[in-house]
């Protein structure tokens, strides 16, 4: 305290303070750096957080957006098929694809509805638009499966605007071949092709309606000479892409029940009929199946 006031030690501390004082700001920079490093990593995590936080609000965002999509998607879907299902004159049910069997030698599709809400082997299957997806070929309680147009073993009979008919046969590729048209036909790309629903006097059904949309020629070839002409057709259906079908229900195909068929009966030999038989409805036409 004596010598704190003095003029030589004032002259010293000011000495001493000039020199030290570059050494002093530089450590007050240094300070001030590490502050503000550790600021800024303090920020960038904050960052970070709230990044990670946005990046999963966004991914939630858009799988919401999605599955909104998909729903819409379905529920346009299923309008299509009750706006079909409003249209056709037979009992219908609605079911869903559950598995698919695609291979080089079948086109099955299963469904999640059977027997038990009354589909049936044989029960004719359509798609969007009303168009001819297959038949049910099994069916259990709740599954039934459908053989679709584009298997090797479907064969539907197609029909033109003018009438002439031809055997529709499943390819492996997915193209629908439509043989024995009449050669004098015209058959034009673009031509559509329904079930033509023929009905023998033998008492057998079209195993499909009459009517459903079968597909649309692509192709035509004849060969020179030809009494029949070949046409390639586009399934109606987006069989490789089924989802939703409508089964129909109540259409009977085949032979018709034994008590509705035409009876191939005749007089007895003293002229009377058997007992228990009815006189025939009409005679089959010659080369027709037998009843």
């Amino acid at each position: 305290m004596a010598f704190s006031g003095s003029p030589a030690v004032l002259d010293a501390q000011r000495g001493l303070n000039a020199a030290f004082r570059p050494i002093q700001g530089a450590l007050d920079d240094v300070a001030e750096s590490v502050a503000s490093a550790a600021g800024a990593i303090g920020e960038i995590d904050a960052l970070r957080a709230d990044n990670a936080r946005l990046s999963a609000e966004n991914e939630r965002l858009v799988a919401e957006n999605a599955r909104l999509a998909e729903i819409r998607r379905q529920n346009e879907l299923l309008a299509g098929l009750l706006e079909v299902r409003n249209g056709l004159e037979h009992e219908t049910v609605a079911a869903e694809v559950i598995a698919r069997e695609s291979s080089e030698f079948r086109q099955v599709v299963t469904v999640g509805k059977g027997t038990d809400d009354g589909i049936a082997r044989g029960d004719v299957v359509i798609a969007e638009g009303g168009s001819l997806a297959g038949r049910v070929f099994e069916a259990g309680p709740n599954f039934a499966k459908v053989l679709l147009i584009t298997d090797t073993e479907s064969v539907v009979i197609g029909q033109l605007a003018s009438a002439a008919t031809g055997e529709v046969k499943g390819q492996v590729s997915g193209v629908l071949v439509m043989g024995r048209i009449d050669a004098n036909e015209q058959v034009e790309p673009g031509a559509e092709i329904v079930t033509a629903g023929i009905e023998l006097a033998s008492g057998s059904r079209s195993p499909f309606p009459k009517g459903l949309l079968v597909g649309r020629v692509v192709d035509v070839r004849r060969e020179a000479n030809a009494i029949v002409q070949t046409a390639y057709l586009t399934p109606a259906a987006s069989i490789d892409r089924l989802e939703w079908v409508l089964i129909i229900t109540d259409y009977e195909g085949g032979l018709r029940p034994v008590e509705e068929q035409p009876q191939a009966c005749g007089p007895g030999d003293d002229g009377t009929l058997p007992e228990g038989e009815r006189p025939c409805a009409s005679s089959a036409p010659s080369g027709a199946p037998a009843p």
